[in-house]
């Protein structure tokens, strides 16, 4: 009797191997607050916190580039897209550097703002910006292109290079804990360039995009510029709050909080990623994208629902097994934050599928409710269940918000 042995090899697309990848750049990431978070101490963790977060400002600014870059690459014609890499690179290398500049001058002032050792953590963050807004011009058009492959080496080589360095510096005691971070930031995004298609040269060619294609440019610029901000708002400000008005220990413990909570958001990151290049070449192709939409919303359902039921049932367990019993005090507010979060990431689909249409009454809705997430969080903060309360409410307006705009856009396409 022939045994034949059938050696099937496991063929993945360039959109499954991205999305395998950044769950190991999350899951990256996430071993590399836990770490920190146990090594540190909730007080000392609070001040790292602070920098992790402004990190997250910074991706928030360089996704409205990103989205830009890959939105445009699908819907401009093929002779036109080598011009506008020209222009997008141009004005983002200027943008970028003044606010590059513009961190490192207001050093000491943001230093004393969010009551941090030393100011030269934002020296490194500002010569880090322009790196980082170039290489998220590249991650766009990967992004625009679907070359998967090429854009998960870039997430990957960014985290791993952060990691690696901080654990370096730290473990073998060559800086103190805020500097290592820094340090490693700015090396990340030196890592993170790669592969990249940006030149010096390609800089000082005259433009020869058209009028249309330029107010188009500038007008999906300004409305992702004004989300992304909103995005900024509602995913951080609730930490950098909490920091500027509670202690150290309180703000560390917080900290650890949102980011057990937030894990559904850096997940649903993920799908968005892939769903909006599909997003806009189903409609340029005249196809139906809310099906596109249908499809990934059951996905993200039931992750939240699972994440959120988890929190409520094992909070202890979850903290004690993530960042040790010295963070256990917080454990009950563990599902009221993971339910904000959640709310938020639903109603953020919503948004960036009718960003990738161009319809941006979503955006204006989002931006209302993150200028009132700061109103009321500065106003109302007597305690950190108060501050979780106070998200809760807001996140699932918006989310009805959304909802009620799909259905209203949906009335009138009948």
């Amino acid at each position: 009797m022939q045994v034949t042995t059938l050696n099937n090899r496991i063929k993945l697309s360039s959109a499954q191997w991205f999305m395998i990848s950044v769950m190991i750049v999350n899951a990256g990431n996430y071993v590399y607050n836990l770490v920190l978070g146990r090594w540190l101490g909730p007080e000392i963790f609070a001040d790292v916190a602070v920098l992790i977060t402004l990190l997250l400002i910074l991706s928030f600014l360089a996704m409205t580039i990103q989205l830009l870059s890959a939105k445009f690459v699908i819907e401009l014609p093929e002779e036109k897209i080598k011009n506008f890499k020209k222009v997008v690179y141009k004005y983002t290398l200027y943008v970028s550097a003044i606010v590059g500049v513009l961190c490192i001058l207001s050093a000491e002032t943001l230093r004393n703002i969010f009551q941090l050792p030393n100011k030269y953590v934002f020296y490194f963050l500002g010569i880090g910006v322009p790196i980082y807004f170039i290489m998220s011009i590249s991650r766009g058009l990967h992004q625009g292109k679907q070359e998967f492959f090429a854009l998960s080496q870039s997430y990957l080589l960014e985290m791993f290079g952060r990691l690696f360095v901080t654990f370096f510096l730290i473990g073998f005691h060559l800086a103190e804990p805020t500097i290592a971070v820094a340090i490693s930031i700015l090396i990340s995004f030196v890592m993170g360039v790669f592969p990249n298609q940006f030149s010096f040269s390609s800089i000082r060619e005259k433009s020869i995009l058209n009028k249309i294609e330029i107010k188009s440019i500038y007008s999906f610029l300004l409305i992702t510029a004004l989300y992304e901000g909103t995005q900024i708002i509602i995913n951080n400000s609730d930490i950098l709050i909490v920091k500027h008005f509670f202690n150290s220990k309180e703000a560390g413990l917080y900290a650890s909080l949102a980011l057990i909570g937030r894990v559904v958001y850096f997940i649903i990151w993920m799908l968005v990623m892939v769903l909006l290049p599909k997003v806009i070449q189903a409609k340029k192709d005249g196809e139906n994208p809310q099906k596109i939409l249908n499809n990934y919303l059951k996905v993200i359902l039931i992750l939240t629902i699972t994440l959120v039921v988890f929190c409520y049932v094992f909070p202890k367990t979850i903290i004690t097994l993530l960042f040790g019993e010295q963070y256990i005090s917080l454990g009950y507010l563990l599902y009221k934050y993971a339910l904000a979060t959640s709310l938020f990431a639903l109603a953020n689909v919503f948004v960036y599928y009718f960003l990738s249409l161009s319809k941006y009454t979503p955006v204006i809705i989002a931006m209302v409710f993150g200028v009132l997430q700061v109103v009321l969080l500065f106003n109302f903060h007597t305690s950190l269940n108060q501050v979780v309360h106070i998200q809760i409410i807001l996140m699932f307006l918006l989310l009805v918000s959304t909802l009620f705009y799909k259905l209203y856009t949906e009335s009138k396409l009948k």
